[in-house]
């Protein structure tokens, strides 16, 4: 796959245009959009200002971009701003979204992981709360869920 740098701007267009739903968004954004964030790292910076856009498929977009790179442990610390950003986010779509990003980056980095989702749990939503500790081992996942 061939990228420029620049290209992050055609994605983001397409993004705000186009997407209109969760399986294109995550398609998208897995397979390509992602790709790119590999390539050029210093991009991260424009998945940090979609999550702070108003529109869910961008603030989605931007945990859902980073989830191939954190099966392969990449960009934790990046992973954890945007969790952040999108911690409080009201959207179910943007929820899922960072925490499957949670949980994608998990599989490397369970401690890491874990101790964010227990310094967070009481303001965290229950449905991000849930996606992020889902492969986790069981007696996590209980600590996790206690009140």
């Amino acid at each position: 796959k061939e990228y420029e740098p620049d290209d992050i701007r055609v994605f983001e267009r397409w993004i705000s245009s186009y997407v209109s739903n969760w399986a294109t968004c995550d398609t998208l954004c897995n397979h390509t959009v992602g790709t790119l964030v590999e390539m050029f790292p210093e991009k991260i910076s424009d998945l940090k200002r979609w999550a702070k856009q108003p529109g869910r498929w961008q603030k989605r977009a931007s945990a859902v971009t980073l989830i191939v790179p954190a099966r392969k442990g990449l960009f934790l610390n990046d992973i954890l701003e945007i969790a952040d950003i999108l911690l409080l986010d009201k959207d179910d779509m943007v929820q899922k979204g960072y925490g499957w990003m949670l949980k994608a980056s998990s599989q490397v980095y369970q401690k890491e992981i874990f101790d964010y989702v227990i310094r967070n749990k009481a303001v965290m939503p229950r449905t991000s709360l849930r996606y992020a500790i889902e492969k986790m081992p069981k007696e996590l996942r209980i600590k996790a869920m206690e009140k």
